[in-house]
């Protein structure tokens, strides 16, 4: 009897001596609730009763930040979420200085998102997401460095807007087509008439290119398939038998 209840004595005091972490592991060592170093990975052993052991990940952790209702800088109210790439650098920092590491980084992230989105415009917003990015990463890891943890990416997922607003842009985008095709039809018109009147200098210089002009239009009248073609004739072809009609009056 003695045997085996010295063998369970032997069995729990190894079971809680000894630890065994994995290589993307850090744990931090309490002696009597004071720290005393982090060790791992690989085999720990402790003093029962006297040490205690918190465990803490070293791999990248991808938080969700829930949508957040935003007022921007412009008085339009939506819907924003993110999403936040973080590690832990120094377990002992994210084991004492804070509670929970990952809730507080959460709630920070999410106080953080609609501060940096109410400051800007609309348009902004949604036109400028790396700049946004850039600055929820640098606020989120200045306020998170004291706790041992490094944000590495901020990623600001879906915009959210309200049905009258995307109906409001909707007819802005239209509206700015119109006036893209406006403005190139308009410069076709310019361009063409800026033709014509070069056409115009040249047949002034030269009376001859009208002739030819002429004969090229009678034979593209003569290659259409029309019942009836109409030949114009030109005045000069008539002013001999004016003038002799007028000297006969």
């Amino acid at each position: 009897m003695f045997w085996i209840v010295a063998i369970v004595l032997i069995v729990l005091f190894l079971g809680s001596a000894i630890k065994i972490l994995r290589e993307y592991e850090r744990g931090v060592i309490f002696r009597l609730g004071r720290v005393i170093k982090t060790k791992g990975p690989g085999l720990i052993i402790l003093i029962p009763v006297i040490d205690k052991m918190v465990k803490v990940s070293l791999r990248l952790v991808t938080m969700d930040v829930p949508s957040q209702d935003v007022i921007t800088r412009d008085n339009v109210s939506v819907k924003v979420n993110a999403v936040v790439y973080f590690r832990v650098m120094d377990p002992t920092k994210a084991t004492i200085e804070v509670e929970n590491y990952l809730f507080a980084t959460s709630q920070l992230a999410q106080t953080t998102l609609r501060s940096v989105c109410g400051q800007v415009e609309l348009d902004e917003l949604l036109s400028e997401r790396e700049k946004i990015n850039t600055q929820l990463q640098n606020i989120l890891d200045h306020h998170t460095d004291p706790w041992g943890i490094k944000v590495t990416t901020v990623e600001v997922k879906h915009i959210d807007l309200p049905q009258e607003m995307q109906r409001a842009m909707a007819r802005q985008a239209e509206a700015e087509r119109e006036r893209r095709a406006k403005v190139i039809n308009a410069e076709g018109e310019y361009q063409a008439a800026n033709r014509l009147a070069q056409a115009a200098g040249i047949i002034q210089k030269y009376p001859e290119a009208l002739q030819l002009r002429y004969l090229q239009t009678l034979r593209e009248i003569a290659s259409e398939s029309s019942s009836t073609t109409l030949f114009p004739l030109p005045i000069d072809l008539l002013t001999p038998f004016i003038k002799k009609k007028g000297g006969e009056e």
